[in-house]
């Protein structure tokens, strides 16, 4: 799975102009699930995501998680991030999984974020979105649970 994190101070999403989610400070992740990736990714990618210390402390060092700080977690599904486009002018997603088995994966991380302790809001599945936030620091991270960078 792969996952771009953003420190948010306040994140939204809408579809077809219904406000579907919100919340104040936190992470927004954007999540992708390749064809190849099981619960078990799901579940790292979840654990990793809400233990990454990367919360100021009274120092201003990176030094808090998600958990620490109290903070929500918003997950969107977005399956372009295995876009790839290295040939040609327009993206090739041979990588992403089908819908019928992203959709379970996504959910996986939500739940397993869940019984971590973190309130999480989500993003609607195959929906067109809107997704509006405030990145705080800025402070964006690139994660992939096969360890590709």
């Amino acid at each position: 799975m792969r996952a771009v994190v953003q420190r948010v101070s306040e994140a939204s999403v809408e579809v077809a102009g219904e406000r579907v989610a919100e919340m104040e400070a936190g992470l927004l992740v954007l999540v992708a699930v390749g064809q190849d990736d099981s619960e078990e990714d799901a579940v790292k990618l979840a654990r990793k995501v809400v233990g990454m210390r990367i919360f100021g402390d009274a120092q201003g060092r990176m030094n808090h998680s998600l958990l620490e700080m109290g903070g929500s977690l918003a997950v969107v599904s977005q399956f372009t991030l295995l876009g790839d486009c290295r040939k040609g002018r327009r993206p090739f997603f041979g990588a992403a999984a089908d819908p019928e088995r992203a959709e379970p994966l996504v959910e996986r991380v939500v739940d397993e974020a869940r019984r971590l302790g973190c309130e999480v809001v989500t993003g609607r599945f195959q929906a067109e979105m809107r997704v509006a936030l405030v990145n705080e620091g800025p402070v964006t991270l690139l994660l992939d649970t096969r360890d590709a960078f």
